[in-house]
C-alpha cells in the first residue's frame, strides 16, 4: 500500500473528456484527480455558458475534476475562475505547459516561461480575485531548462495550491529524455507542494523516481494511463486482476467508452477517430501491437470498428504497462 502517493490523471487534449473520466473511473481505480484538457477561447462573458455541460461535472464517481485553462489573459482567467466556482469546483489549473508551436509562439503555454515578469503580472491581477484552490502545469521552461527557476521565486510569493512539473522543455515536445537533476534544482527552491510529470509508464518508472526526487508523492500521469488504464491501481497497491481478466474489463471499458463517444457526437462517424487516437497508446498493452492498432485504424464505419474491436479481444493477447512496449516503442 501506499498511503501517501497520489495520482492525478493528466489532461490530454481530445481524448480525456468528460466521456472518458465518467468511463475510466466507473473501471478502474486509483486516480486522485481528473485534470480536464485545456479550455481557452472564453474572452466573451456568454462564451463559458454555451459550454456548460461541461461544467456540471465537478466530481465523477466521487473523483475530483480540475478544469484546466489555457490563456494568458487576466481577466479571462478570473471569469474562467469565478464560474468554476460557482459551479461548485475546488481548483482550477492554469496551462503553461503546452510545447505546441502554434500556442507557445502567442505566449501561451509554455510560450509564457521565458517572460516572469508577464507571469507575475498575470498573477498580480488574478490570485487577489479567485476563491478556489489555483494551481499551475508548467515546464522546466520553453527555451532552457533553467527558466523555471525565476518561475518559481514568483510561484512562491503567490498562493498556489500545487505546482506539476513536466520534466522537459517547451522545445523538446515530448523527444528526448527527462531532465531529473534541472528538476531537483527546481524542487529545491520550491515552497510549494511539486507534482511530477513525464514518462511514468509503469510502476518500475514510478519507483525510480520516487526514488531518485524523494521530495514529492504526488504524480500526474498521462501516457501511461493511456497505454495501461490499470496503472494507477497498480501502483497504489499492487492489487488487479490477472491479465485475462484485465482484459475482459478492458473490453467493457472500451465498449462503454465507444457508446457514449457516440452518444456525445450524436452518431457522427468522427466519434471512432477520437477512439482510434486512444488505441495508438492501449495498443502497447497488447502484443502484436502495430498489426491490432493498424486493423482499427483501417476502419471506415461504425461496424466496421466494431468488428475490429472484437478481433482485437479474440486474437491478441493483453500484456499490460510492465511489458515495456510503449517504453521501447519511444526508444525505436
Amino acid at each position: 500500500m501506499n498511503p501517501d502517493l497520489k495520482i492525478y490523471l493528466a489532461p490530454f487534449q481530445g481524448i480525456t473528456t468528460h466521456p472518458y473520466r465518467e468511463v475510466y473511473t466507473k473501471y478502474f481505480g486509483g486516480v486522485d484527480k481528473l485534470f480536464t484538457p485545456f479550455f481557452t477561447g472564453n474572452q466573451k462573458p456568454n462564451s463559458i455558458a454555451k459550454r456548460a455541460f461541461e461544467f456540471n461535472y465537478p466530481y465523477q464517481n466521487k473523483v475530483e475534476v480540475v478544469p484546466q485553462i489555457l490563456s494568458k489573459d487576466a481577466v479571462e482567467i478570473i471569469r474562467f475562475t469565478q464560474f468554476c466556482n460557482t459551479k461548485g469546483f475546488k481548483e482550477i489549473n492554469w496551462n503553461l505547459g503546452c510545447p505546441y508551436s502554434r500556442v507557445a509562439n502567442k505566449k501561451r503555454g509554455s510560450g509564457l516561461l521565458p517572460y516572469p515578469d508577464l507571469v507575475n503580472k498575470i498573477l498580480e491581477k488574478v490570485m487577489p480575485e479567485i476563491d478556489i484552490d489555483f494551481s499551475i502545469k508548467c515546464r522546466l521552461g520553453y527555451f532552457a531548462e533553467d527558466e523555471i527557476l525565476d518561475l518559481i521565486k514568483i510561484f512562491n510569493s503567490f498562493n498556489i495550491s500545487e505546482l506539476t512539473i513536466h520534466a522537459r522543455i517547451g522545445k523538446q515536445l515530448y523527444a528526448g529524455n527527462v531532465r531529473i537533476e534541472a528538476l531537483k534544482r527546481a524542487l529545491s527552491k520550491s515552497n510549494i507542494d511539486v507534482v511530477y510529470n513525464g514518462d511514468v509508464f509503469s510502476v518500475s518508472d514510478l519507483k525510480g523516481f520516487r526514488n531518485n526526487l524523494r521530495t514529492t508523492n504526488r504524480f500526474m500521469i498521462g501516457r501511461g494511463l493511456l497505454v495501461d488504464p490499470f496503472l494507477p491501481m497498480k501502483m497504489k497497491n499492487g492489487k488487479v486482476p490477472e491479465l485475462s481478466e484485465q482484459k475482459e474489463i478492458a473490453y467493457k471499458f472500451i465498449t462503454d467508452l465507444y457508446i457514449a463517444y457516440r452518444k456525445k457526437m450524436n452518431d457522427r462517424p468522427q466519434a471512432t477517430g477520437v477512439l482510434k487516437e486512444l488505441w495508438g497508446f492501449m495498443a502497447y498493452s497488447f502484443n502484436n501491437h502495430q498489426k491490432l492498432f493498424n486493423s482499427i485504424k483501417k476502419t471506415k464505419s461504425f461496424d466496421e470498428y466494431e468488428e475490429a474491436v472484437a478481433s482485437v479481444f479474440q486474437d491478441f493477447d493483453w500484456v499490460g504497462s510492465e511489458a515495456g512496449l510503449f517504453r521501447k516503442h519511444l526508444q525505436e
